[in-house]
């Protein structure tokens, strides 16, 4: 048995994903998950009762999501230590869920290696994130943000609107549109409307 134990809370909504995690983690002599809880809104209150050194949350769950979860258990436990643990997410969701206070985001599908790897560097208080992940969230953060405006007009034009169509859906001047499609092709480094698309898409900008 290790000398020291490092507890574990999992959020997740799947039981039969929590129980084969908690099954999974237990083998290692370092590890006890010390709670399980379904939804977010449950974490803040398991973290105050049991007091685990990180919690595991799935960003992807019913009612307030993971990424609102986080941000609410760090307002109200600065020294809660959160992975994010999910099937799939966009750039943009971890993103969210790195600023909301989470210490490192991992994919379902990752091997266990990498798995217990970020436990263990989120429990020590430093930030994990898988190395092709860390290098595009470097890469966001050094290019021009895409205004709330612009992601609206980019959003239509993913939809294959034409600018007489988006001026026409948002109420304003067709001129003002082309403004706006030239700027997120300057600041998405692409050259057309096809390229904004996949870019876009590629960047977690719009939702398919």
């Amino acid at each position: 048995m290790a000398d020291t134990i490092l507890t574990l809370l999992l959020v997740d909504d799947h039981f039969v994903v929590r129980s084969g995690l908690a099954a999974s983690l237990e083998l290692e002599d370092d590890l006890r998950v010390i709670g399980e809880v379904d939804r977010g809104e449950l974490a803040l209150e398991a973290f105050g009762k049991l007091k685990p050194q990180v919690v595991l949350m799935d960003l992807q769950l019913p009612g307030i999501s993971g990424i609102e979860a986080t941000a609410r258990l760090i307002a109200a436990h600065s020294e809660a230590r959160v992975l994010m643990f999910s099937t799939f997410a966009r750039d943009e969701e971890v993103q969210a869920a790195l600023k909301a206070g989470a210490l490192g985001y991992l994919q379902k599908s990752s091997s266990r290696e990498d798995l217990l790897s970020a436990i263990r560097t989120v429990a020590r208080g430093e930030r994990w994130l898988p190395a092709d992940l860390e290098a595009r969230l470097r890469e966001r953060t050094a290019e021009p943000e895409i205004t709330p405006r612009e992601r609206e007009i980019l959003t239509l034009v993913t939809q294959g609107n034409a600018n007489k169509e988006i001026a026409a859906t948002l109420g304003i001047g067709e001129d003002t549109v082309k403004q706006h499609v030239s700027r997120i092709l300057m600041k998405l480094k692409v050259n057309d409307r096809a390229q904004a698309t996949a870019e876009a898409i590629r960047r977690g900008l719009v939702r398919v």
